[in-house]
């Protein structure tokens, strides 16, 4: 071989090799770099707050719904009876507290006063019966001494007189009961019996805000925009307090899980933007939104053993999924340019 020959092809050699390289850096020097990753995506389970039989399911799996969608209803038939109770309630302890205040009208004072003068009345009659029955208990107590009148007589003037005696203790007490409800009557109210009425009437709103507020959790609402990943209950089900009816998915703020190797780390920054690329040729571009400060062995869905047995560092892309491009598990590549500066 000729020494010109041998110029000629480490001339070729070299043409090759700049060949090589171009097609690993852009034209300003930068090299392209690449990870792969795995998409996630947030998952919220749609649980019942209140107990209750299922009444509708409105959603069915892959339906997209909005936030604020209804996607259940149980049954409010017990919650309304309970609400109409409670308002029954209210109305009377209201009633109440309206008489307490207002104090007595002047027709129940007179009745008061008529019932005092009744209860006086009977008193003294018993008072008189009793006078009476002491007498002849004590007549004939003399008589049988005297050997003039028979035991029994004796024995029966007596229980005549324990019975006088009850009556009239009877009575004095409705004298005393008659006195105290006209002197509440024209004193009005007490404090206490003011600030009781007011408790009840407060435990009876606050036991219809609660039944309330049950009433409108028996309607399930989306919590956020995604896509229903799983249906769990049917109409009928009686569920228990945090049971879950639905599974939603965000698919709009999807992201990627990527495993970096530790030599092409340095090479990532906070924001720095970057693009996912699918199986199927799907371009997304996404942004560096946490490098995990610690290393790790590749995760097991990674497919060869070698791989596997790497440490790497766990990058998190976010992603503009709004199109629904991206599913949860679904594997990506990452593709960055090193050098390239975040975004402003």
């Amino acid at each position: 071989m000729t020494k010109r020959t041998m110029l000629l092809m480490r001339a070729a050699v070299a043409a090759g090799a700049a060949l090589v390289l171009a097609g690993c850096s852009g034209n300003d020097g930068e090299t392209t770099r690449r990870a792969t990753g795995y998409v996630e995506a947030a998952e919220v389970h749609l649980a019942a707050r209140i107990p209750g039989r299922v009444e509708a399911v409105l959603v069915v799996e892959g339906d997209r719904v909005d936030k604020g969608t209804v996607v259940a209803r149980l049954s409010t038939a017990e919650l309304d009876l309970a609400l109409e109770r409670a308002r029954a309630e209210r109305q009377q302890a209201e009633a109440q507290l309206r008489l307490l205040r207002q104090g007595a009208r002047p027709e129940e004072i007179r009745q008061a006063e008529a019932q005092l003068s009744a209860a006086r009345a009977e008193q003294a009659a018993a008072a008189a019966d009793l006078t009476a029955a002491e007498a002849d208990e004590a007549r004939f107590i003399r008589l049988v001494e005297r050997r003039a009148g028979s035991e029994k007589q004796r024995d029966d003037a007596r229980a005549r007189r324990a019975q006088a005696e009850a009556r009239a203790r009877a009575a004095a007490e409705r004298v005393e009961a008659a006195a105290a409800a006209l002197d509440r009557l024209r004193a009005g109210a007490r404090a206490e019996e003011i600030d009781a009425a007011r408790a009840r009437l407060a435990a009876a709103d606050a036991q219809i805000a609660s039944l309330e507020h049950d009433r409108t959790e028996a309607t399930l609402l989306a919590p956020l925009t995604g896509v229903v990943g799983g249906r769990l209950v049917e109409p009928g089900e009686l569920l228990a307090a945090g049971m879950p009816v639905a599974t939603l998915v965000d698919l709009d703020r999807a992201w990627i899980n990527a495993y970096v190797e530790e030599p092409l780390v340095p090479s990532l920054r906070l924001g720095e933007s970057v693009t996912v690329v699918t199986d199927g040729g799907d371009r997304l571009t996404g942004a560096v939104a946490f490098v995990s400060p610690r290393a790790e062995f590749t995760p097991r869905n990674v497919q060869t053993s070698d791989e596997r047995a790497r440490l790497v560092y766990r990058v998190r892309i976010n992603v503009d999924n709004r199109e629904g491009i991206l599913k949860p598990g679904m594997p990506v590549e990452v593709v960055w340019q090193s050098g390239s500066q975040p975004p402003a």
